[in-house]
């Protein structure tokens, strides 16, 4: 299936810069799909760079500015999106005159990262995994969007098994209950990927759903 959707995404821009999300909930699988599908990408020796929200998040104190119980500050206030679309998807839309960032705020130390500059070929593809990608202000920079669909129950087992126990889940699940409503990221999506089963994804549609 992964091989299926790398068809269909170089059948659609065979040329270029092309740019790529996998959104989903969190514990939807977004990371291991997107370099799984990075992989595929890279076998017709395609130049492809791989991505993640994760490293453009805001300095704690601006995470919490809302409380850190506040699922309407989880979803609003989480990341950076000025900077992510500065120095990485702005430069890497001009082609290979323009050098860009792929990591910009290390989250485990509330630091910026010194910025590591990339650049490659006019065809090359950037994969950007992560959660809230279809939101608004980011409308309109994906070529290709990918929306990883999971039982509710199946994501909140991954998370535990990665991070442990949150203090406090409701903030989490009901952030991204707001994203859901406010930007219906399903519909907004280029193919739509049951991936209750790691080893089995499948593709499905929305009028079958």
């Amino acid at each position: 299936m992964i091989a299926a959707l790398a068809d269909d995404i170089l059948q659609h821009y065979s040329e270029g810069r092309v740019i790529v999300a996998i959104d989903g909930m969190d514990g939807a699988g977004k990371t291991e799909f997107a370099d799984a599908l990075a992989a595929h990408l890279r076998i017709g020796n395609r130049s492809v760079f791989r991505a993640s929200i994760d490293d453009f998040h805001r300095p704690r104190i601006e995470r919490y500015a809302r409380g850190r119980d506040s699922a309407e500050g989880f979803y609003r206030d989480s990341f950076n999106y000025r900077t992510f679309q500065r120095v990485l998807i702005d430069p890497f839309r001009i082609g290979h005159y323009g050098s860009f960032v792929l990591q910009a705020f290390d989250l485990s130390r509330d630091a910026a990262f010194e910025p590591k500059w990339s650049s490659g070929p006019d065809d090359a593809i950037l994969i950007v995994d992560g959660i809230f990608l279809n939101r608004p202000e980011l409308k309109g920079i994906w070529n290709y969007s990918v929306w990883l669909e999971v039982d509710r129950k199946v994501a909140e087992a991954r998370m535990r098994a990665r991070d442990g126990e949150s203090a406090n889940p409701e903030r989490y699940t009901e952030g991204q209950n707001l994203y859901l409503k406010e930007a219906n990221p399903r519909a907004a999506a280029s193919a739509i990927i049951d991936n209750n089963d790691f080893d089995h994804p499948r593709r499905i549609f929305a009028d079958s759903c």
